[in-house]
């Protein structure tokens, strides 16, 4: 059994506050707590306040405001001498980190999160350290590396009973079975963590079982129909929450599913929209994706194939320097998909090593 979700980066005076909160709501309150405590002199408020405002600001897309405030919460937890709170500032810190595609120092962060988080008697910002470390590496493409501790995380997080957890857990593994073609594993898992979530009233975990289970109905099955109903009621949740950066992969994703059922000018509308939304929050790995399925929609809608061949070339080379191992596969497939020469993914390699 899974009790209700609950937002464990929501702490001192914003306990109160809901892991399905507006976070308009949150930066609101985190803000004026924060000021409370600040004034106050209280530097452990100020941190934990200080925290939740950090993960308002980076959920929103607002990644310099995002990278000051944790920065400023990390220092006020160091001034209080409270270890936990040190962990979690780290913690928010490695996230934005990951978020930019600072993979190095998303996972410095994120190990000196857990590190901390064990000494200062904090299980749970461990577990949320651990869990980013896990997620890092899955994104970047290092299944091996990273399946078994995403499987160590779910098993942790079953025997608590921690809905949230077991959500990411559940949806991390599955991501990784979509993304090595076992479809029918990756749906029960998304499936099931919808499930979970629904229960648990995880409003966000919801939202992204969402997008996985209408990726996989659109890959698996060329269900157009269902998987654009499956987006659309993600993106309510996602339009309620402000939930920025996930609205913008849910674009994305009806851009795939477009693209798929060979609605290439629809397909096109949505990765133009998604690339803008990405390059607002300053999203390299969203905005690579986005530019991906961009080329390859203006491909198939009659694009000059040497300009192509130029922009996929160019986004292996970015793609190569952040270090996203599947979205690199993705371009050298996007080669034979579209008929182009890889003589510019050659190239790019080329270039790459001489840098």
């Amino acid at each position: 059994m899974y009790g209700k979700a609950f937002a464990p980066e929501y702490q001192g005076a914003l306990t109160t506050l809901s892991v399905n909160s507006s976070l308009t709501d949150v930066l609101a309150a985190g803000t004026e707590q924060l000021r409370a405590a600040e004034r106050a002199g209280k530097p452990g408020e100020a941190a934990r306040s200080g925290l939740a405002v950090a993960e308002a600001h980076r959920r929103l897309g607002r990644v310099e405001d995002a990278d000051r405030a944790w920065k400023a919460s990390y220092r006020a937890a160091r001034r209080a001498e409270d270890v936990a709170a040190m962990a979690w500032a780290l913690w928010s810190g490695g996230t934005l980190a990951r978020q930019r595609g600072a993979f190095r120092l998303a996972r410095r962060l994120l190990q000196l999160a857990a590190d901390l988080g064990e000494k200062g008697g904090d299980m749970v910002v461990r577990g949320y350290s651990l869990a980013g470390l896990a997620e890092t590496g899955r994104i970047q493409g290092d299944y091996e590396a990273v399946g078994r501790l995403h499987e160590q995380l779910l098993a942790e997080a079953r025997r608590r009973g921690e809905a949230r957890h077991t959500v990411w857990a559940l949806e991390g593994i599955a991501q990784i079975h979509r993304n090595t073609g076992d479809y029918d594993t990756a749906y029960a898992l998304f499936e099931e963590s919808a499930e979970i979530a629904a229960r648990a009233d995880d409003r966000r975990g919801h939202a992204w079982a969402l997008r996985g289970l209408a990726d996989v109905v659109s890959v698996r099955d060329g269900d157009t129909e269902r998987a654009l109903e499956l987006l659309s009621e993600a993106e309510a949740t996602c339009r309620a929450m402000r939930l920025s950066s996930a609205l913008a992969y849910n674009h994305k994703m009806r851009g795939n599913v477009l693209y798929r059922a060979g609605r290439y000018a629809e397909a096109r509308a949505l990765y133009e929209q998604a690339l803008a939304e990405f390059r607002e929050m300053s999203e390299p790995r969203g905005e690579a994706l986005s530019r991906l399925g961009l080329a390859k929609s203006l491909a198939r809608l009659g694009r000059d194939r040497a300009e192509t061949a130029a922009e996929l070339s160019e986004l292996a080379g970015t793609l190569e320097r952040i270090g996203l191992q599947h979205a690199r596969k993705m371009v050298a497939r996007a080669y034979d998909e579209l008929g182009i020469s890889d003589a510019g993914l050659a190239e790019a390699r080329v270039a790459e090593v001489a840098r």
